[in-house]
């Protein structure tokens, strides 16, 4: 995954094209930069899983 997909990938969740984005551990260092920069950050959320592997989902409401 690099820069590009990354940000493709978090459109497309955002858009509703996918249901959840899975990130594995490899992959956490380069997205979790991009993901915190965006306007929408909070939008999302992202669940951890064993073994470093975590699953984003968007939500309609911001966190607090």
């Amino acid at each position: 995954m690099d820069r590009e997909e990354a940000n493709e990938q978090l459109d497309a969740l955002k858009k509703g094209e996918i249901d959840e984005l899975v990130v594995e551990k490899e992959h956490f260092l380069l997205f979790q930069p991009l993901l915190v920069q965006r306007e929408d950050f909070k939008h999302f959320r992202g669940i951890a899983k064993q073994g470093g592997k975590i699953i984003y989902h968007y939500l309609e409401a911001p966190r607090s």
